[in-house]
């Protein structure tokens, strides 16, 4: 394939991934926390099992973990946040939670861009362990 063409397809892959994600805004670390806090936001990690083990922010879900029962487990309550998440910013694995969210009927989704490394980074705690059934 020669840089012409690969170049152009590398532009319309960025732009539509940027379109993708413009979709959904960002909520920040201090908004975040908040919400967890208030017990506001249904949090998903979309890292994998053996990631979410070594650490994941506190009263997230482990959505690789959960698969089909993910819409069981959201709840009934659509207008609830809920926030996806991944390793950082340059991940697009947070797609995957939301578009689980969106097929649950979900309506009020953002995502959280920093990710774990920006969560750990800010020093903010996190749980090792098991997903959460």
């Amino acid at each position: 394939m020669n840089k012409a063409i690969s170049l152009f397809l590398s532009i319309i892959v960025l732009t539509f991934s940027l379109s993708v994600a413009a979709d959904y805004s960002d909520i920040s670390i201090s908004d975040l926390e908040t919400a967890i806090q208030n017990n506001e936001v249904i949090l998903l990690d979309v890292n994998g099992t053996a990631y979410y083990e070594e650490g994941h922010i506190p009263s997230a879900i482990n959505l690789r973990a959960h698969g089909e029962d993910i819409a069981k487990i959201l709840g009934d309550k659509k207008d609830k946040l809920v926030v996806a998440y991944c390793g950082g910013p340059q991940c697009s694995a947070y797609k995957a939670g939301i578009k689980a969210a969106e097929a649950a009927g979900f309506t009020n989704i953002k995502h959280f861009s920093a990710g774990i490394s920006g969560w750990v980074e800010a020093g903010k705690p996190v749980e090792k362990g098991s997903p959460k059934k």
